[in-house]
């Protein structure tokens, strides 16, 4: 993975990308999550093949095992966290018009970046 792409709760790598696409491989460390967020542009689904996810999508919380999916809609609050002592590995297949990071829109977030 690309340094680059460490952030404070693990890391990704972008697997494959095309028009309408983008397929990322997510590590979540332990006992760390991401911010609670949406995309106005973008669906994402989540497969789990690591550990297991704690999901919430518009504040119902939920989890997710290997071999599970989650799926994320448009304009829909999010998050994913890993409560657990083992890392938690994912896939993430975004599909929409565009993926960058500018389509965060954070509502909450462990590491001030809300």
């Amino acid at each position: 993975m690309s340094d680059d792409n460490i952030r404070p709760w693990g890391q990704y790598d972008i697997i494959s990308s095309g028009t309408g696409y983008q397929v990322k491989r997510i590590v979540v460390n332990p006992k760390s999550r991401l911010s609670y967020q949406r995309h106005n542009r973008r669906t994402e689904y989540w497969v789990v093949v690591e550990g297991e996810a704690t999901v919430t999508l518009n504040d119902e919380t939920f989890t997710r095992s290997r071999g599970e999916v989650a799926i994320v809609p448009v304009t829909t609050k999010h998050r994913v966290e890993n409560l657990t002592e083992e890392p938690l590995v994912f896939i993430e297949v975004q599909t929409g018009d565009y993926f960058g990071e500018d389509d965060i829109e954070r509502f909450a977030d462990d590491y001030g970046r809300s």
